[in-house]
């Protein structure tokens, strides 16, 4: 069949539902906001885009709530295919009806579409229905089921197999009737009701081929076990079973079962450490038999029927539907802890990208190690490399090492050493802080910071380092990432899979395009609101702003190599390939912060034709509407033409499509623009942009509160604003403390490094990260990565590297 039928016969059924109305319920919030959403989306809008500058159309709706409409909005999607597809194949089969119809009309999960169609999919041949409808006996059962009288001696034939005896007829009745039940969707619905309403427990025990194992190692293992008789593989394997030692005897209500639990569950299974089961009670089996019953006996007086009817009934709840109800919930609970663990490692991977930076430093990085040597690298406030080399710490040279590490502080004037986590970590920061400690790099002040070099060594080998540090070796190119990533932790950690950030938990047990789906958006909405300068920034954090991708990215950046900087957004237009909608999208995240040495001149010029805009409200010298770019153009592209005056606009977040209303605020507030970004036109932006006075400028100019609010926020800040700033900023050490100096009640200050469902893991500089559990936080959660923390050691287990933390409140910036 052509596709082009095919999706003829997809537009003959339509939901009876809109997705607005779903998804408005489901989240609480207003059909019309949604239904704006919905409309922007399918526009092509980016999450970013409408999060920031169509506040008006969403009542403000932030990236996170943006992102669950648009989740689930796309399963809405692949359900109203479903229904489709469903519907185009039962129709095929000759077997559709109105009632059929109208159900699959009101069906809005994929779940409900599926188990409409279950009664008419083709079955195995091998089931126990299959082979009774094979053998003739569907009548007979169907008589049963209408309540007629029946004779099962007349289906007997002692030359067939499974009818020889009475017996074998009443067995291949019952499996027909069986079948018939578990696929009758009131009574599945019924079921269903039931289920969900009863104490269903989920519970796990060890699996019983571990256990025999277990038992014939004891066995052969009497007498005296051989010397390096435990080979590695056997020790790994030990260690992946003790991680499951709390779910060897575990239950718990479905219902308050945690998503990290539900991974470990499945993971343990998949690993066959663990059995899992869902523990139903007898009474949901009782309920659903009397309405099963109910539903049939009625209709007839036959006991003999009676007998078969009940019978089969119970042999369709035990054989097909308690276990595919079993099944569903398994797979229900799992999609809710996947949903929860991408929304843990979205937020965690959203504090670590918006890190602070350490602007204008000198950075020596540290990749530590001991027989192959500590890889440095000295970086320029600007990240360029200064010198890279290999260091012997941790030999018998040490002290002449040492004194190479003190020549290249002195030499570069560096302020801050960055020393990995991974192997030899704690040695390095040892030998650091002892030389601060005795004097090392006086009379420079230094200090040192732990950096987390997850996924630093896959960068190092990867095509972009290759092509960032193509005469670098790879091992260098390590040191030079750990140094970055304090220095502008976001530019350094897009070039890097989220996945291998270190920042979830069980990422390899969840749905790898929803992962990275997610993952990419939030990298999209940090870069973006965070903002690039298009005449410095990367091509690595380019292609993440809104709007854009690798193929645009790169055109912007051989656009900048063949005509110099950028000197204002509107060059953009010029770039072919990025079109009007690419521009409209990207526009309000990219700045132009730096221009060349004419520059000088051309900002006098810009503030001269400022002057005139607002004197005479007309704007000179422009060929274009500044409003234009709202929407994609029709037809052949038209040449656009730009001047080449910097617009001061450019270096802040207002989009180009909000420079006319701009213009009639800054009037409105009695400032002048080519003062922007003074302390006395902020001082004066703060004073005068009240509440009341914004909104009287919106009535008299037909202006949304929200944009005009956003653009007035905007003129209250400096031209090199970073929203990252708010954030708290790594920690710096110069001295090391010891896990062997811990003990119960002692106070400690430390950084939060991961967060999960059960807590959060803080690295406290003792080499091991304690927990602090959800129920140890008090009042003072929740936290997030980054954050500095003052906690209390509450226990500590060296052997199972284990330190439990106790949550004293937040630390200060």
């Amino acid at each position: 069949m052509a596709d082009d039928d095919v999706k003829e016969k997809v537009k003959e059924i339509s939901p009876a539902w809109e997705p607005a109305a779903i998804i408005s319920d489901k989240l609480n919030l207003r059909r019309r906001s949604v239904n704006n959403v919905i409309k922007l989306l399918d526009d092509g809008a980016t999450i970013p885009f409408i999060a920031r500058y169509r506040k008006e159309l969403t009542e403000d709706m932030g990236p996170d709530l943006l992102r669950d409409v648009a989740n689930n909005l796309e399963e809405l999607r692949t359900v109203e295919a479903k229904i489709g597809n469903v519907y185009n194949a039962i129709k095929k089969m000759g077997k559709m009806n109105n009632i059929l119809e109208t159900s699959l009309k009101f069906s809005t999960s994929i779940l409900e579409v599926e188990s409409l169609y279950a009664p008419f999919k083709p079955g195995h041949k091998g089931t126990y229905a299959e082979r009774a409808k094979a053998l003739g006996l569907e009548p007979l059962a169907q008589k049963i089921l209408d309540g007629k009288a029946v004779n099962l001696n007349s289906a007997v034939d002692t030359s067939k197999a499974g009818l020889e005896s009475v017996k074998d007829v009443e067995k291949g009745v019952k499996h027909i009737i069986a079948d018939i039940v578990s696929k009758h969707k009131e009574l599945i619905d019924e079921a269903r009701r039931i289920f969900k309403s009863s104490k269903i427990t989920l519970e796990s025990t060890k699996a019983k081929a571990k256990v025999e194992k277990e038992k014939k190692t004891k066995k052969g293992n009497s007498g005296t076990p051989k010397k390096g008789s435990t080979t590695k593989a056997q020790a790994i394997q030990e260690k992946s079973i003790n991680k499951f030692e709390q779910y060897f005897d575990f239950k718990i209500p479905v219902g308050q079962a945690k998503a990290h639990q539900i991974l470990a569950l499945n993971r343990g299974e998949d690993l066959k450490i663990i059995s899992v089961k869902i523990s139903i009670p007898d009474i949901v089996k009782t309920k659903f038999i009397n309405f099963a019953l109910d539903k049939q006996i009625r209709n007839t007086m036959n006991q003999e029927n009676s007998t078969i009817l009940r019978s089969a009934v119970v042999d369709a709840y035990d054989r097909l539907i308690e276990p595919m109800l079993s099944r569903q919930m398994r797979a229900e609970l799992t999609k809710d802890a996947e949903k929860a663990s991408i929304s843990v490692f979205t937020s965690n991977l959203k504090r670590l990208l918006l890190t602070p930076p350490v602007k204008n430093k000198t950075i020596l990085g540290i990749d530590p190690g001991f027989t192959n040597g500590c890889k440095i690298a000295v970086i320029s406030p600007t990240g360029q490399i200064l010198e890279t080399g290999v260091m012997y710490l941790h030999t018998k040279r040490d002290k002449k090492e040492e004194m190479r590490i003190a020549s290249l502080v002195h030499n570069y004037r560096c302020e801050i050493i960055t020393i990995g986590n991974g192997v030899a970590c704690r040695e390095t920061e040892q030998i650091i802080s002892n030389m601060i400690k005795y004097g090392s790099f006086k009379p420079h002040s230094v200090v040192y910071c732990i950096v987390d070099e997850c996924g630093a060594s896959i960068y190092s080998v990867s095509d972009e380092a290759k092509k960032e540090m193509p005469d670098l070796d790879p091992t260098l190119r390590g040191a030079v990432s750990i140094a970055r990533r304090l220095q502008d932790p976001l530019a350094e950690l897009v070039k890097i899979e989220p996945k291998h950030l270190g920042v979830g938990m069980y990422q390899h047990d969840l749905n790898k395009t929803k992962l990275q789906n997610a993952l990419s958006s939030v990298v999209e909405e940090c870069v973006s609101f965070v903002g690039v300068d298009l005449n410095t920034c990367s091509e690595s954090l380019l292609r993440r702003v809104a709007g854009l991708n690798a193929t645009k990215a790169n055109k912007i950046l051989d656009w900048r190599s063949q005509h110099g900087q950028f000197t204002n957004r509107q060059q953009l237009l010029t770039i072919k390939g990025l079109g009007q909608k690419g521009y409209e999208q990207c526009a309000g995240f990219v700045r132009i912060m730096h221009f060349q040495t004419t520059g000088a001149t051309r900002l006098v010029d810009v503030k001269e034709e400022i002057k005139v805009e607002e004197e005479t409200g007309t704007k000179k010298g422009r060929k274009r509407k500044a409003d234009s770019t709202a929407g994609p153009s029709k037809g052949k592209k038209a040449k656009v033409s730009v001047n080449e005056n910097w617009n001061p606009l450019d270096a802040t977040s207002v989009h180009p499509e909000s420079y006319d209303l701009t213009h009639l605020l800054a009037r409105h507030l009695n400032v002048n623009l080519c003062d922007i970004g003074s302390k006395e036109f902020m001082t004066k932006v703060k004073e005068r942009a009240t509440d009341y006075c914004l909104k009287d400028f919106c009535d008299k100019n037909s202006a949304g509160f929200a944009t005009v609010r956003l653009i007035a926020d905007a003129l209250q800040q400096p031209l090199s604003y970073d929203l990252r700033e708010s954030f708290q900023k790594p920690l710096f050490k110069q001295e090391i403390q010891s896990v062997n100096d811990l003990h119960p009640g002692v106070e400690l200050t430390g950084r939060v490094t991961n967060v999960t469902h059960f807590g959060a893991f803080v690295d406290i500089g003792v080499g091991i990260n304690g927990l602090v559990h959800t129920s140890k936080m008090g009042c003072h959660g929740p936290v997030g990565v980054g954050d500095h923390v003052l906690v209390s050691v509450q226990n500590i287990d060296i052997g199972k590297q284990r330190i439990g933390l106790l949550l004293k409140g937040f630390a200060l910036k």
